[in-house]
């Protein structure tokens, strides 16, 4: 049998959790280079049911128009992998998950470049009560470190958007 590993107390995902129940207030995420990677560290906090209320893997491209509501003219004109996307994904989960707060993760975690995007390019963005905001990410390392690092950033975006917005 397997050992249950939970994130420290101090982890981004901690944090970002025992601030929404603390708050009432709901999140969901959206996921295309960390494929499940960012849901997963959220559920492996105990209490995550409490405000996590689910999300979405768009590896397909036509899958965030699809699934996730990313008009697909600028998808068409942009590619999968642009800021403009990132704010859209976020909004799309926010709208289809019924929650306060949503995450998106895009970019390119290698080995090889995508679409003219630099291994390394990712963008992160969260939409909320009070609006959305994106950050570009020029990130290191193996697909995993990529895929790691943009997990623990969307997190940290989140957390410092929850705690700029007034409680509601």
């Amino acid at each position: 049998m397997a050992e249950s590993v939970e994130p420290p107390v101090g982890s981004p995902a901690a944090a970002v959790v025992h601030a929404l129940v603390d708050r009432g207030e709901t999140f969901g995420v959206v996921e295309s280079l960390t494929g499940g990677l960012l849901a997963a560290t959220i559920v492996d906090v105990a209490g995550a049911s409490a405000v996590f209320r689910g999300g979405l893997v768009v590896y397909a491209t036509d899958l965030k128009a699809s699934l996730a509501g990313v008009p697909d003219g600028l998808l068409a004109e942009r590619g999968p992998v642009d800021p403009d996307v990132a704010l859209a994904l976020a909004e799309g989960v926010r709208q289809r998950c019924g929650t306060d707060w949503g995450v998106a993760t895009t970019g390119v975690a290698g080995p090889e470049p995508q679409g003219g995007k630099p291994v390394g390019m990712v963008f992160v963005a969260v939409s909320g009560p009070t609006g959305a905001v994106v950050r570009e990410l020029d990130l290191d390392g193996d697909r995993l470190a990529i895929r790691t690092d943009t997990v623990t950033d969307a997190l940290r975006l989140l957390a410092d958007q929850i705690h700029a917005a007034p409680a509601g």
